[in-house]
Protein backbone atom coordinates (compact mmCIF):
# COMPACT_ATOMS: atom_id res chain seq x y z
CA UNK A 1 0.00 0.00 0.00
CA UNK A 2 1.37 3.40 -0.90
CA UNK A 3 1.65 5.88 1.75
CA UNK A 4 -0.38 9.00 0.40
CA UNK A 5 1.61 12.33 0.93
CA UNK A 6 -1.00 14.46 3.48
CA UNK A 7 -1.66 17.55 1.57
CA UNK A 8 0.29 20.48 2.60
CA UNK A 9 -1.85 22.65 4.53
CA UNK A 10 -0.27 25.16 6.45
CA UNK A 11 -1.18 27.56 9.14
CA UNK A 12 -2.94 30.77 7.72
CA UNK A 13 -4.43 28.75 4.77
CA UNK A 14 -8.17 28.45 4.18
CA UNK A 15 -9.69 25.26 3.85
CA UNK A 16 -12.60 24.11 3.30
CA UNK A 17 -14.19 21.28 5.65
CA UNK A 18 -17.11 19.50 4.49
CA UNK A 19 -19.47 19.73 7.33
CA UNK A 20 -18.94 23.79 8.14
CA UNK A 21 -17.30 25.22 5.19
CA UNK A 22 -14.13 27.90 4.92
CA UNK A 23 -12.13 27.88 7.79
CA UNK A 24 -9.05 29.12 7.80
CA UNK A 25 -5.70 27.35 9.73
CA UNK A 26 -4.89 28.66 13.02
CA UNK A 27 -2.24 26.51 13.71
CA UNK A 28 -0.89 22.92 13.78
CA UNK A 29 -0.13 21.51 17.35
CA UNK A 30 0.29 18.74 19.01
CA UNK A 31 -1.74 17.17 22.25
CA UNK A 32 -1.71 13.48 23.78
CA UNK A 33 -5.01 12.39 23.65
CA UNK A 34 -6.00 8.59 24.94
CA UNK A 35 -1.87 8.59 25.61
CA UNK A 36 -1.25 8.77 22.11
CA UNK A 37 0.77 12.03 20.50
CA UNK A 38 -1.59 13.66 17.50
CA UNK A 39 -0.83 16.04 15.51
CA UNK A 40 -4.14 18.74 15.03
CA UNK A 41 -5.06 21.65 12.43
CA UNK A 42 -6.21 24.25 14.57
CA UNK A 43 -9.14 25.47 12.13
CA UNK A 44 -11.34 28.48 12.81
CA UNK A 45 -14.42 29.37 11.68
CA UNK A 46 -15.11 32.41 12.38
CA UNK A 47 -18.56 33.14 11.14
CA UNK A 48 -19.52 30.51 13.16
CA UNK A 49 -17.63 31.53 15.96
CA UNK A 50 -16.40 27.69 16.34
CA UNK A 51 -12.78 26.43 16.70
CA UNK A 52 -12.33 22.79 15.48
CA UNK A 53 -9.46 20.99 15.62
CA UNK A 54 -8.72 18.01 13.29
CA UNK A 55 -6.08 15.32 13.62
CA UNK A 56 -3.91 16.06 10.82
CA UNK A 57 -3.52 12.79 9.28
CA UNK A 58 -7.43 12.38 9.14
CA UNK A 59 -7.84 15.81 7.18
CA UNK A 60 -8.05 14.16 3.52
CA UNK A 61 -10.02 11.41 4.43
CA UNK A 62 -12.79 13.67 6.07
CA UNK A 63 -12.97 15.61 2.56
CA UNK A 64 -10.91 18.68 4.28
CA UNK A 65 -9.51 20.32 1.05
CA UNK A 66 -7.84 23.59 -0.35
CA UNK A 67 -9.95 26.51 -1.49
CA UNK A 68 -11.27 25.79 -5.19
CA UNK A 69 -9.07 27.36 -8.24
CA UNK A 70 -10.51 30.35 -9.61
CA UNK A 71 -11.76 28.46 -12.60
CA UNK A 72 -13.79 26.03 -10.36
CA UNK A 73 -15.06 29.17 -8.90
CA UNK A 74 -16.28 30.78 -12.09
CA UNK A 75 -17.99 27.25 -13.36
CA UNK A 76 -20.10 26.88 -9.72
CA UNK A 77 -21.03 30.72 -10.64
CA UNK A 78 -21.72 29.42 -14.37
CA UNK A 79 -23.83 27.19 -12.66
CA UNK A 80 -26.12 29.10 -11.38
CA UNK A 81 -27.29 30.26 -14.38
CA UNK A 82 -28.48 27.24 -15.30
CA UNK A 83 -32.15 26.20 -14.76
CA UNK A 84 -33.41 24.65 -11.88
CA UNK A 85 -33.09 20.87 -12.35
CA UNK A 86 -35.81 19.97 -9.41
CA UNK A 87 -36.96 16.25 -9.07
CA UNK A 88 -40.19 15.44 -8.79
CA UNK A 89 -39.51 13.44 -5.55
CA UNK A 90 -40.87 14.27 -2.00
CA UNK A 91 -39.58 17.26 -0.67
CA UNK A 92 -38.53 14.64 2.20
CA UNK A 93 -36.25 13.23 0.11
CA UNK A 94 -34.92 15.97 -2.15
CA UNK A 95 -33.72 18.04 1.42
CA UNK A 96 -32.44 14.68 2.32
CA UNK A 97 -30.05 15.06 -1.12
CA UNK A 98 -29.64 18.89 -1.00
CA UNK A 99 -28.49 18.11 2.38
CA UNK A 100 -25.79 15.72 1.24
CA UNK A 101 -24.84 18.36 -1.53
CA UNK A 102 -24.26 20.82 0.88
CA UNK A 103 -22.38 18.91 3.39
CA UNK A 104 -20.28 16.64 0.89
CA UNK A 105 -17.90 20.29 0.49
CA UNK A 106 -18.20 20.30 -3.02
CA UNK A 107 -18.23 23.56 -4.47
CA UNK A 108 -20.30 22.67 -7.87
CA UNK A 109 -22.57 20.66 -5.01
CA UNK A 110 -23.20 23.54 -3.59
CA UNK A 111 -23.86 25.41 -6.71
CA UNK A 112 -26.46 23.21 -7.76
CA UNK A 113 -28.27 23.84 -4.50
CA UNK A 114 -28.35 27.60 -5.10
CA UNK A 115 -29.59 27.25 -8.40
CA UNK A 116 -32.03 24.66 -7.55
CA UNK A 117 -33.62 26.47 -4.61
CA UNK A 118 -33.13 29.91 -5.68
CA UNK A 119 -36.29 31.87 -6.02
CA UNK A 120 -37.04 35.36 -7.55
CA UNK A 121 -38.96 37.81 -6.15
CA UNK A 122 -42.45 37.03 -8.46
CA UNK A 123 -41.81 33.11 -7.75
CA UNK A 124 -43.97 30.96 -5.27
CA UNK A 125 -42.84 31.26 -1.74
CA UNK A 126 -40.28 28.95 -0.26
CA UNK A 127 -41.17 26.55 2.84
CA UNK A 128 -39.09 27.40 5.81
CA UNK A 129 -36.85 24.23 5.50
CA UNK A 130 -36.12 25.22 1.76
CA UNK A 131 -35.25 28.51 2.73
CA UNK A 132 -32.35 27.07 5.40
CA UNK A 133 -31.32 25.12 2.80
CA UNK A 134 -30.96 27.57 0.03
CA UNK A 135 -29.45 30.14 2.56
CA UNK A 136 -26.83 26.93 4.14
CA UNK A 137 -25.79 26.82 0.17
CA UNK A 138 -25.77 30.26 -0.58
CA UNK A 139 -23.64 31.02 2.50
CA UNK A 140 -20.83 28.30 1.64
CA UNK A 141 -20.83 29.34 -1.83
CA UNK A 142 -20.30 33.05 -1.01
CA UNK A 143 -18.04 32.53 1.60
CA UNK A 144 -15.67 30.15 -0.53
CA UNK A 145 -16.13 32.73 -3.61
CA UNK A 146 -14.75 35.61 -1.40
CA UNK A 147 -11.91 33.49 -0.12
CA UNK A 148 -10.85 32.39 -3.15
CA UNK A 149 -11.44 36.35 -4.93
CA UNK A 150 -9.85 37.82 -2.09
CA UNK A 151 -13.00 40.26 -1.68
CA UNK A 152 -14.77 40.59 1.54
CA UNK A 153 -18.19 38.54 1.80
CA UNK A 154 -20.17 40.99 0.95
CA UNK A 155 -18.28 41.42 -2.42
CA UNK A 156 -18.80 37.89 -3.16
CA UNK A 157 -22.41 38.11 -2.29
CA UNK A 158 -23.03 40.87 -4.54
CA UNK A 159 -20.98 38.83 -7.23
CA UNK A 160 -23.40 35.83 -6.91
CA UNK A 161 -26.10 38.13 -6.75
CA UNK A 162 -25.74 39.01 -9.67
CA UNK A 163 -25.33 36.08 -10.96
CA UNK A 164 -28.79 34.72 -9.66
CA UNK A 165 -30.18 38.04 -11.41
CA UNK A 166 -28.89 37.29 -14.63
CA UNK A 167 -30.36 33.97 -14.97
CA UNK A 168 -34.01 35.32 -13.53
CA UNK A 169 -33.96 37.99 -16.52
Amino acid sequence: MTKTKKPEFRPDDFVVYPAHGVGKIMSIEEQEIAGLRLELFVISFEKDKMTLRVPTHKATEIGMRSLSAPDVVAKALDTLKGKARVKRAMWSRRAQEYEQKINSGDLMSIAEVVRDLHRSDDQREQSYSERQLYEAALERLTREVAAVSGVDEAGAQKQVDEVLLSRAA
